[in-house]
């Protein structure tokens, strides 16, 4: 798979993971649908997909069955629980700048760990994604719910789990689609004792099917797909795109307000990625005098 080729994509990925946070903002903000409700048909209808997909390709079940992996079928429930049920009482910025600095700090951690040490260049990209995720997420915003804050950590190092998983996925589309058969049988238990009826509009199942069928089913398979192209440290550098994704798909789909601030916190994190991945490409006769 060529450069090129993976970082489309990776963009294509991070798009749906943007999609994500805006429909579950929609479904539950806007049209008050149950966290445990949407998690239960977010994941499920993400299944059925994914195993429609499968059969019309001819896989056997043994086959997506063999490909799952069961630790990153529980990192993608407690992912899609936390995530789920830390919006109810997080402002959407508060959350994605609490979710997004747990997935970098798990992955950066495990980078240096394993050796992976990223250049000064890269430390710098880094931290300027990061300055712009705190100035899009930060100002305004009320204090956050203290067990809100805990279940986004929770769903972060989840979420950093399952990415990390994914790095030996040499059959992507048969792992996810095991995963997400795993996941909701995870899930259920929790969901269906959580579960309010009462609380499940029609727009909030469209939007819970909408983000299992095609922002989850389909953009987790192609971020499996790439992870193994993709260094630790990259991973974690591309996913600081979508808040900013997320904060573009609310001006353009929720009528919110493209502001000063907004603009800056894209601009800040655009050139923090575009630094730390453009420092790959230079020469190494150049990399030796920085």
């Amino acid at each position: 798979m060529s450069k090129i080729t993976v970082l489309l994509l990776a963009a294509l990925a991070l798009i749906t993971f943007a999609a994500n946070s805006v429909f579950c903002r929609l479904a539950l903000d806007t049209y008050a649908t149950g966290p445990a409700s949407f998690s239960l048909l977010r994941l499920a209808s993400g299944a059925g997909a994914l195993l429609f997909i499968i059969s019309c390709l001819n896989h056997s079940r043994k086959s997506v069955l063999r490909a799952s992996e069961w630790r990153a079928s529980i990192f993608l429930a407690v992912y899609v629980l936390g995530f789920s049920f830390a919006y109810i009482t997080l402002d959407a910025g508060v959350g994605a700048l609490i979710l997004f600095s747990s997935v970098q700090l798990t992955l950066v951690a495990v980078a240096l760990y394993e050796g992976d040490w990223p250049h000064i260049i890269e430390w710098l990209g880094w931290l300027l994604a990061i300055a712009g995720i705190v100035v899009l997420s930060l100002p305004g915003a009320s204090p956050p719910s203290a067990l809100g804050a805990l279940l986004m950590v929770v769903a972060g190092i989840a979420w950093a789990g399952y990415t990390l998983r994914g790095r030996g996925a040499t059959r992507p589309l048969l792992a996810t689609t095991g995963n997400f058969v795993l996941a909701t049988g995870i899930a259920l238990p929790p969901c269906l004792l959580l579960l309010n009826l009462e609380h499940l509009p029609w727009q909030g199942v469209v939007l819970a099917l909408l983000s299992g069928t095609m922002a989850s089913a389909g953009g987790y398979a192609i971020w499996y797909a790439v992870l193994p192209h993709l260094s630790t440290v990259r991973a974690a550098l591309l996913q600081l795109a979508v808040p900013v994704l997320a904060a573009a798909g609310g001006v353009f789909f929720i009528s919110e307000p493209i502001t000063i601030r907004f603009a800056m916190a894209s601009a800040l994190v655009l050139c923090g990625i575009a630094l730390s991945l453009g420092y790959k490409e230079i020469p190494k006769s150049l990399k030796n005098k920085l």
